[in-house]
């Protein structure tokens, strides 16, 4: 019999949320540097060198990864073996290290999870509660496999019931290119087969927890049918062209992950999950000595990597912009953009159009003539920091408000992650504005380049507030032109043409 406190546990899972939100996995890093290293597409090799720049700031500077800090979710695997010091139950345990994690003064995560969420949707201010699966098993420990989940990929997951005769391979294929960029690619795949459909969701869960591997597979063979269905998905996955932040490239996914579980024969359900640019999890084990010990990586493990937009980039002075300035901007042209942007998100939106259809007037600070909004929601600052991490989030979430938004406000450009959908883009083509793209996972790396912060506006939204940046050559991309033109439309066309040439001539 094994006894476990309940301060172990809490602590432990504390300590590690602590560590994945600034350490990525070291495999990670190795699998996203071997694809820097081999990408083709311009825009797509730059997106991975702010990503690899980014999580070696983060390693140094012990701060976010992604702004996104992310659901937690935990699996515990329970020794039955196990006896509890204390009356806490398991839930409430692993509730409070998701507390102190998120709340530590050194390293303030961002709390993302609203209660009500079909109602108020009202912030817990302290993430919880997690998402917590428990299995009770032989032995005398707790295996516990831990994560925080992005809402921008995981959002992207998908479900399917297919027939017994159906081809999974062909289904990701089909499905993959639905479910945009704003899952940050590249990343990984989690998927899941058979049980039934909330066990292949726990499934597709659970396999991204493991480590990559996929390369190791392809070199040596694959040993039974599973490892064959990941060597083909992740072949057909990157021959979409998709790319790094979907803006087109030789590689989307870093590694595809199965898990599986018998399944009725009238059933094939299939569970899809992407892991983002800011994959972060970490595996412990408990057996009654103390808290979990986790080892920080050597920062010799990150590789070196320079990256200078400055000779090809277009500088941009966002205080004395106007419409025509940017009619001459193309898409896939790198920006640097400074001077003074206003942000906001969902809830922001929501209550500015709600306030112009009243006919309010905007609040004071709030003044979008001729200016740009990024879409983020950034970590709070510490130390001397002007503000916390602060890369953007899913644009596409906003493209039901820009209509009335660039209608009614003289607004011009807008910031963000990944592609814009049909609306967004149409009302882009109609007021002659720009969407500029910034790159997801790369938060830290972003927030150097915000030189003044302040609220000033919604302060009660937390981390939805309305902030006016003051930004110093802040990198962005032209992701749609003032014709409605996307570079998540023509890049990744482009580079799947060139990738099956590409094959076809290997071939013959």
């Amino acid at each position: 019999m094994t006894l476990i406190r309940s301060e172990h546990l809490i602590q432990s899972v504390a300590d590690a949320l602590q560590y994945i939100s600034y350490y990525h996995p070291l495999d990670f890093i190795k699998a996203i540097n071997e694809a820097y290293e081999k990408e083709e597409s311009p825009a797509a090799r730059d997106a991975m060198a702010q990503i690899l720049i980014n999580s070696r700031l983060c390693a140094e500077g012990k701060r976010p990864i992604c702004q996104d800090t992310g659901i937690v979710t935990v699996f515990l695997k329970i020794g039955m073996n196990v006896q509890w010091e204390g009356e806490l139950s398991v839930a409430d345990m692993v509730n409070e290290g998701v507390r102190r994690a998120y709340l530590l003064p050194v390293n303030v995560l961002r709390a993302s999870i609203l209660s009500d969420p079909a109602g108020a949707r009202q912030n817990t201010k302290d993430n919880t509660p997690g998402v917590i699966h428990t299995e009770l098993v032989p032995g005398d420990r707790i295996d516990v496999k831990l994560a925080a989940k992005g809402g921008g990929s995981e959002n992207k997951a998908k479900l399917a019931m297919l027939n017994p005769s159906d081809n999974i391979a062909d289904w990701v294929e089909q499905t993959l290119p639905t479910m945009g960029a704003g899952w940050c690619p590249p990343g990984m795949l989690g998927i899941g087969i058979g049980g039934t459909a909330e066990k292949a969701m726990l499934l597709a869960k659970e396999s991204l927890m493991d480590p990559i591997d996929i390369h190791e597979v392809r070199q040596r063979g694959a040993a039974n049918r599973i490892e064959e269905l990941r060597l083909e998905i992740m072949d057909r996955a990157n021959a979409l062209g998709i790319g790094a932040q979907g803006v087109g490239g030789l590689t989307t996914v870093v590694d595809v992950k199965i898990l599986d579980y018998p399944t009725h024969a009238a059933s094939l359900p299939v569970a899809m999950i992407p892991n983002c640019a800011a994959t972060r999890h970490v595996h412990f084990m408990l057996d009654g000595t103390g808290v979990a010990e986790l080892t920080p990586p050597s920062l010799d493990e990150w590789p070196e990597i320079t990256w200078d937009v400055g000779p090809r980039a277009r500088k941009v002075d966002l205080d004395s912009l106007t419409q025509e300035d940017i009619a001459h901007w193309q898409p896939g042209e790198t920006l640097l953009l400074s001077g003074t942007l206003l942000t906001g998100r969902d809830a922001a939106h929501k209550r500015l159009l709600s306030m112009l259809d009243k006919g309010e007037d905007l609040p004071e600070g709030v003044d979008f003539d001729n200016k740009f909004i990024y879409y983020v929601g950034p970590v709070d600052p510490v130390r001397d920091e002007v503000i916390g991490p602060a890369g953007p989030t899913t644009a596409t979430r906003m493209d039901k408000f820009s209509g009335d938004l660039l209608a009614k406000t003289g607004l011009i450009g807008m910031i963000g992650k990944a592609e814009r959908g049909p609306t967004g883009i149409a009302a882009i083509k109609e007021h002659r504005a720009v969407y500029l793209m910034a790159v997801g996972g790369a938060a830290y790396l972003v927030s150097k380049a915000i030189r003044k912060a302040r609220i000033v506006a919604f302060e009660d939204l937390g981390m939805e507030a309305i902030h006016e940046f003051v930004v110093d050559e802040m990198p962005v991309t032209v992701a749609v032109d003032v014709k409605g033109t996307s570079i998540h439309q023509t890049g990744p066309a482009l580079w799947k043409q060139k990738i099956a040439e590409e094959h076809a001539l290997e071939i013959s």
